[in-house]
């Protein structure tokens, strides 16, 4: 029997519904898929909910007519400023020695989330990054083991609570239950990334419209996140105010002429582009065009290497820096970024999919692909929970998740 699951990613440029069925050999092929401009959002915060949930309906509509189904429950990208991560420990005994069993790693999980965090703020994922049976270090999957105490390395991620509830109340605005809130670049990864690349420590970095969304993958695990408010809508804003044309206008020219590397350009090549003022027109020179580019993006590779560093892991990164989102598809960012970063980098585009998916393998759909994806490894859309389940049942979710098996 079929299984359907369904994801939501809201962008700050775009908001694009995917519609999936799972075969019984578990084989996800996308059967819809609804893109429509977003609205009401601003560096992947709501700002405007009424315009935020037109925009979603919008784009579920779409995947809905395409898909034949009605979507009544799908999983939500989140990103945006006020997302934050630490890093915690949780430890417990085990009684007799016994084998470690599913609940005993679920009671260290829930050991390490109790952290002070700050109010008005929530816990949105606990990724187990590593455990130690007494004292012994780097087990990945302690069940079945036998010990005495365990010790969980966590990684905790949270958000602002209103952020939270004005995202969710959009999407149920909708008559659509949320089966997850999974963070964007966690999505992203699952889309991108190699099992070899987050085994040896890789960085994926989501440029969107309105952030960078960063998370750094060592030894399998997620172990460090962080949100930048800079995006490629900045990258479109430096246009239109160095080279005085409207903002539609330039993010035209961005998508047909842009590239990071003014020196791949001809000298003497010219783009006719809307001005203000009396004179509808002006020649733009496209080095010109470039050079703009290459400042800003030089600027976001500078602080995706900053945010590296400051988590502390810069030397445990051999398999480099994986780049998506839209931005990622503009020609020489690529070049740029590896020459900021000092890192191999690659553009990351989904990959391996089957249906509907000629609009779906660039950079840009990479948490959209990724969400389903994350769902398809729950599949817990073709049974019914509460809208906000208990911490212990997310707990129970996300160690499902991050766990083999």
């Amino acid at each position: 029997m079929e299984k359907t699951i369904a994801s939501i990613d809201i962008g700050t440029t775009k908001v694009c519904t995917l519609v999936g069925e799972i075969s019984e050999l578990g084989v996800l092929r996308i059967i819809g898929v609804g893109i429509a401009p977003s609205r009401g959002l601003r560096k992947g915060v709501v700002v405007n909910a009424t315009e935020a949930a037109e925009a979603i309906a919008a784009s579920v509509e779409r995947a809905e007519r395409i898909s034949g189904y009605q979507i009544s429950r799908a999983y939500v990208g989140i990103a945006g400023a006020h997302i934050a991560s630490l890093n915690s420990r949780g430890i417990v005994a085990v009684p007799g020695g016994r084998p470690i069993a599913d609940e005993d790693v679920l009671r260290a999980l829930d050991a390490a989330q109790a952290i002070s965090i700050p109010e008005n703020n929530e816990i949105i994922h606990i990724v187990p990054r590593g455990f130690s049976i007494d004292g012994q270090e780097g087990v990945s999957d302690p069940r079945g083991m036998h010990g005495v105490r365990l010790e969980v390395e966590a990684h905790i991620i949270t958000g602002s609570t209103p952020t939270i509830q004005n995202l969710v109340k959009c999407v149920n605005s909708l008559d659509i239950e949320i089966d997850e809130l999974v963070l964007a670049p966690l999505a992203s990864g699952e889309a991108v990334l190699t099992d070899t690349e987050r085994a040896m420590g890789v960085v994926v970095a989501d440029i969107g419209g309105g952030t960078t969304d960063i998370a750094i993958f060592i030894e399998g695990s997620v172990w460090h996140t962080s949100i930048l408010p800079v995006g490629g809508h900045h990258l479109t804003n430096d246009i239109a105010i160095c080279l005085r044309t409207p903002f539609e206008e330039a993010e035209e020219a961005k998508k047909k002429y842009g590239h990071a590397l003014p020196k791949e350009i001809a000298e003497g090549e010219t783009l006719d582009m809307a001005s203000f003022g009396e004179n509808a027109h002006q020649k733009i020179s496209r080095r010109e065009l470039a050079q703009v580019l290459h400042a800003r993006v030089e600027e976001i590779a500078g602080l995706i290497l900053q945010e590296i560093k400051r988590s502390g892991y810069d030397g445990l990164l051999p398999a480099g820096v994986v780049l998506c989102g839209g931005t990622a598809d503009l020609p020489g960012i690529r070049e740029v970024a590896r020459e900021v970063i000092g890192l191999p980098v690659r553009v990351g585009k989904p990959h391996d999919l089957q249906g509907l998916v000629d609009t779906l393998t660039k950079p840009a759909f990479a948490t959209s692909v990724g969400l389903l994806l994350w769902g398809q490894r729950q599949k817990p859309s073709v049974r019914p929970h509460p809208p906000k389940p208990s911490l212990t049942g997310r707990v129970a979710r996300w160690f499902k998740n991050f766990l083999p098996g």
